[in-house]
């Protein structure tokens, strides 16, 4: 099967390297580039594609324009994967990416785009749902959160396997359904994972984000 994507890049000659990336792999296929926000939505609304390539910064204001367009397809266009590209690991723009879940999300640095394998990888993953975080932010969010990876081991199997369908981006209605259990339990098993890996006094969405970062830290 085929995954057809877009890219947005406001850089002409990262532009032209990413879609000679793109074109090389058979599995997948360019259907548009953007070079700003308003052109990338347009876009994307057109084509529909599998999977949105984009620079997290890019014009008209160079500040967030790659988190908009997480909200956009999380409103509009919620089965296209989206894989962010950053030239620094800034962990605030990871929270809010991930903030509507991980699932059909990926967030790399640019300096290992050159790898034409670690780009490729992650626009497959996010095509079937997956997500991928570069190793650099990980490593930043979890320093910055007062749980420890280890943690992970003092959860139970329940919570693991809790813990497990929150990082594949699912609802905590979503996860009740999945392992047959009541809204209530699940939010219960939640409450005391956030406890056993610190994250009680953290705020609802960042400690639903860090507990996942922590969980797809270990299972690598």
């Amino acid at each position: 099967m085929t995954i057809s994507v877009v890219l947005a890049e406001d850089n002409s000659l990262l532009r032209q390297g990413l879609v000679r990336l793109i074109e090389l792999d058979p599995t997948l296929k360019l259907v548009g580039t953007a070079t700003d926000l308003p052109s990338l939505l347009a876009l994307v609304d057109e084509q529909r594609p599998d999977v949105v390539v984009s620079d997290i910064r890019m014009p008209p204001s160079h500040s967030d324009e790659g988190i908009q367009v997480a909200g956009h397809l999380r409103d509009r266009h919620p089965d296209t994967g989206l894989v962010l590209l950053s030239q620094f690991a800034e962990a605030a723009y990871a929270l809010a990416l991930l903030s509507g879940g991980a699932a059909r999300r990926a967030y790399l640095l640019k300096e290992r785009v050159a790898d034409v394998g670690e780009l490729t990888a992650a626009i497959r993953a996010v095509a079937d749902g997956g997500s991928v975080i570069d190793p650099t932010v990980v490593e930043q969010l979890v320093t910055a959160s007062t749980a420890r990876p280890s943690v992970i081991d003092s959860l139970s199997p329940r919570e693991t396997e809790v813990l497990s369908n929150m990082a594949q981006g699912k609802s905590n209605a979503a996860i009740a359904g999945t392992l047959f259990l009541s809204e209530r339990a699940i939010e219960k098993h939640i409450n005391s994972i956030f406890t056993k890996l610190g994250l009680a006094e953290e705020k609802d969405l960042n400690r639903r984000v860090r507990a996942v970062l922590v969980f797809l830290k270990e299972s690598q």
